[in-house]
This record gives structure tokens, C-alpha cells and sequence, in this order.
């Protein structure tokens, strides 16, 4: 359906300028330079135009002269993530900021090599199961990447951490941990 090439780099998430698109074009630039088979997919509804908060990665694609190299697909029906993030050879979030950050257990529940970024919540959801690296790095993330693709053991291992890593986040205790909260602030009694 999405016509992806065999062996490709993962980014599934929105275009705001906190998902940090930008550098991880900027990063993948060095990463095809090193592995001229990888190719970076890039999902979701692009921006008409780069303006805040939206930013739109075409521009720096075509000025990196990567085009052959990136291949954006748009919308993703939820139903097709799964299949994308086990079909990629790694996955990207590197955003500088999230609350929670849903695509990063996606990708690790699909069993997907991950880099993601060192800040905000995304460390913890990562566990040992994924490269976390500065947002703002750009060697260092696409070194990451690098390890995830030339690396079958580095890769090995964060398939078989991540759905484990995953599995630590549950709805049903998500539910009861802000029952807690919200009984806590109402001054109730909070049951063990």
C-alpha cells in the first residue's frame, strides 16, 4: 500500500517543530552517506508551509539533494502502524519535548530498533530498550541510527528488549495511578 523500499529508517509522528524533524534530516544526511541502502520513510500529514509551530522537512530534503532518499507517505491508517514499525530497520522519535510520547512504546512493542531522545519523558519510556540521544545532536543520533542498521546484534538485542520494555505501560495502571491523583487532590481516601 505504502510502496516502502526494502530497508528503511522509521519517523511516525506529527510535524509540529518539537517533533525535531529537521535534525533528524539532517542526521539521516550522514547516515546514507555511510549506508547508501537506507532510505528514511517519513509519515504523517506534512505542513503546507514551515511556519510555527509546523515544520515542513521537503525544503532541507531537496537542499540536502536527498530526494531518492526520503520517501514521505503521508497519513498512516492506524491499523497499518504496526506493519511499518516491524518493517522498518529502526525507528526515529527524536523530539525535544513530549508529554508522553505513544510512538516510542508503539515502536517498542513492535519489536523495532529505536533511537529516540535523551529528554522529557522519553528516557524513562525507553528503558534500556532503545539508543536515547540528544535531540539536538546530530552525530549523535545518526550514529544511533548507524548501530541500529550496520549493527544485526546492537539491532537483535533492542528487538527482543523492546516489547518487554513496552509491556511496563498499561492502561489499566495508568487508569488507577490518576484515580489516585484525582482522589488525592479531592481529599479523599485513596485505597491501596
Amino acid at each position: 500500500r505504502y510502496n516502502l523500499p526494502p530497508r528503511y529508517v522509521l519517523y511516525l509522528a506529527g510535524h509540529d517543530a518539537r517533533k525535531n524533524v529537521e535534525t533528524l534530516v539532517e542526521a539521516f544526511y550522514t547516515v546514507v552517506r555511510a549506508d547508501a541502502e537506507a532510505a528514511l520513510v517519513i509519515g504523517g500529514a506534512l505542513p503546507e508551509e514551515s511556519r510555527p509551530p509546523f515544520y515542513d522537512p521537503r525544503p532541507l530534503v531537496a537542499a540536502l539533494k536527498i530526494e531518492d532518499e526520503v520517501q514521505f507517505i503521508g497519513r498512516v491508517a492506524q491499523g497499518d502502524e504496526p506493519a511499518l514499525y516491524r518493517g522498518a530497520a529502526c525507528a526515529v522519535f527524536p523530539s525535544r519535548y513530549e508529554g508522553f510520547g505513544l510512538p516510542v512504546l508503539e515502536a517498542l512493542a513492535c519489536g523495532t530498533p529505536l533511537v529516540t531522545s535523551n529528554v522529557s519523558s522519553l528516557p524513562e519510556l525507553a528503558g534500556d530498550a532503545a539508543f536515547t540521544v540528544d535531540p539536538d545532536n546530530v552525530r549523535g543520533l545518526a550514529g544511533a541510527i548507524l548501530a541500529c542498521l550496520v549493527d544485526e546484534t546492537v539491532a537483535a538485542e533492542l528487538r527482543k528488549r523492546g516489547p518487554a520494555q513496552a509491556a511496563r505501560f498499561r492502561w489499566e495502571d495508568t487508569a488507577r495511578e490518576t484515580m489516585k491523583v484525582y482522589r488525592k487532590v479531592a481529599g479523599e481516601r485513596i485505597e491501596p
